[in-house]
């Protein structure tokens, strides 16, 4: 199970404070991050993974056994987020081998269209991102932060334009990472997703 601790994390942008003095010692296999538009919880998951250097304080990882910091886990994360976005000109399936590509992964061809029918999606493989409905692509992006099966697994509003089976598929998926020993952290102004959650850290 990895381990997160966050010691005195500060934020700033500017003269801005977004958070500060946020301290979080967890194993939880889901970890809600709440609070209302505007509060920081974007800006806290891009901390937590690496995206973003904190102001001030320290973001400490064990994940099988190896003491991480924030910078050196991104091989470990998945993330989804509504500022992520695919290649509107690929297909689904051509922008997922393309992520492989990037993370120097050989993923089979079955292994592919097993993910993509996870989700529901197989039968647009061969559609162009772009030409997909927003809860379409949110179902993409959903394997697009899956499909590396990583040890952490960070979501931004999941339940973003989907409709119900779509919400549905969010709930097998934490699940599923509940049952293998992983962590999912999901941020959320929405209750019926923070209800998700072992722990909830408010901002």
């Amino acid at each position: 199970m990895p381990h997160l601790e966050v010691k005195n994390l500060k934020k700033r942008f500017a003269g801005n404070v977004v958070f500060k003095d946020l301290n979080v010692n967890t194993e939880s296999s889901v970890l809600g991050i709440g609070g209302e538009n505007g509060s920081g919880k974007t800006t806290l998951l891009k901390c937590l993974c690496g995206l973003l250097k904190p102001s001030s304080g320290t973001v400490q990882w064990n994940i099988n056994g190896k003491s991480l910091k924030s910078d050196q886990i991104t091989t470990e994360v998945g993330f989804l987020a509504p500022s992520v976005q695919l290649y509107g000109n690929l297909t689904c399936l051509e922008n997922i081998r393309f992520l492989c590509e990037l993370r120097n992964l050989n993923c089979e061809f079955k292994d592919l269209v097993n993910l993509l029918g996870a989700f529901q999606m197989l039968q647009f493989a061969d559609h162009a991102y772009g030409e997909l409905s927003t809860g379409q692509q949110q179902r993409i992006k959903l394997v697009a932060a899956t499909f590396h099966n990583p040890s952490v697994l960070i979501l931004d509003e999941p339940g973003a334009n989907l409709d119900s089976k779509g919400k549905e598929l969010v709930r097998n998926l934490l699940s599923d990472y509940k049952n293998d020993d992983k962590m999912v952290i999901i941020a959320s102004n929405q209750s019926e997703e923070l209800e998700l959650s072992d722990q909830i850290i408010w901002l």
